[in-house]
């Protein structure tokens, strides 16, 4: 029961060691899909969980991040929602002694994020990389991710192909639009313009 537990809190956020976040983080630019990729964590019981997040939608509302999940508890897709505020400018703090903060992003393909928990008086470290698409992994993201965790000990990375509970969290359609708001028209054409 407490690995299960465990698992449900570290699936929506997980932790690392303090510092290193993103100082010109817009948060504006975070909200939309991300599909998760891969984690790195010092601690075996965050890999080993049989629910695996696949994919998140953020969207920011102010101050706050609305933050929904959707898992993969053993080929059964579960969807979870969970509001954090503001901590610091590249950062959000969420119930339960929880904090995200972003490392590094370049809002349109990747986000290699910090997640942190203190989950019965120990502090549990997972970083986690996501792209925007249900596809590939973004070379040079993964490329940044895996020289932030070389360090970091225990690894996973993604299976390719496990994307079915993330295409329902989008509602079965194409991958959405990185920035919550635009429609799918204008986001492709801002994309392609480069402005987003």
């Amino acid at each position: 029961m407490e690995s299960s537990t465990l698992s449900i809190v570290l699936g929506i956020l997980a932790v690392l060691p303090a510092g290193g976040a993103l100082a010109d983080f817009d948060q504006r630019k975070i909200g939309g899909f991300w599909r998760e990729v891969g984690v790195a964590s010092d601690k075996n019981l965050a890999l080993k969980t049989p629910r695996r997040a696949e994919g998140v939608f953020l969207t920011v509302n102010g101050s706050n991040l609305i933050v929904k999940v959707v898992f993969n508890n053993s080929g059964s897709c579960e969807t979870e929602t969970t509001v954090g505020s503001e901590s610091d400018p590249a950062g959000f703090a969420f119930p339960g002694h929880r904090e995200m903060h972003v490392l590094d992003t370049d809002y349109v393909h990747y986000a290699i994020l910090r997640l942190s928990l203190l989950w019965r008086g120990q502090d549990f470290h997972v970083i986690k990389y996501f792209t925007r698409s249900l596809e590939n992994e973004d070379e040079l993201g993964f490329r940044k991710f895996r020289e932030m965790t070389a360090d970091t000990g225990l690894y996973l990375v993604a299976r390719h192909g496990g994307c079915g509970c993330s295409r329902r969290l989008l509602g079965g359609g194409p991958p959405a639009c990185p920035h919550a708001g635009l429609s799918t028209g204008r986001c492709a054409k801002l994309l392609k313009e480069g402005l987003i």
